[in-house]
């Protein structure tokens, strides 16, 4: 079993930047994919951004040239640097782990930001 724990969050004005980090509770030592998605109350979960294990990485358009996902190999998985930050953006953001044979997600982070 893994946790994930995100950090990073917070409140900041529009233009602003922040870099969300998510952690393990165990070292990771292969994986499918990491990634990172959103929610707002009503709407859907979205994936924001994923790398895989080969390193490709894919973005939802709305955060193109914004945002920027990375991973490190300790047991702080991964990171979603984001800048330009817009109103739009503020969502609970969630990382997410693909272990082939099984899935973890982090109990969400909120970002708001402010126009």
């Amino acid at each position: 079993q893994v946790q994930l724990v995100e950090s990073g969050g917070g409140l900041v004005q529009a233009g602003g930047s922040l870099r969300l980090a998510c952690s393990a509770s165990t070292r990771i030592f292969g994986f499918n994919v990491l990634a990172w998605y959103r929610q707002t109350p009503g709407k859907q979960r979205e994936s924001v951004a994923s790398i895989s294990s080969e390193g490709s990485t894919n973005y939802v358009d709305s955060v193109k040239g914004r945002f920027t996902i990375s991973r490190d190999n300790s047991k702080t998985l991964m990171y979603l640097q984001m800048k330009d930050l817009k109103p739009e953006d503020t969502a609970v953001y969630y990382c997410y782990l693909d272990l082939y044979r099984s899935n973890y997600w982090g109990q969400g982070t909120q970002v708001t930001v402010s126009s």
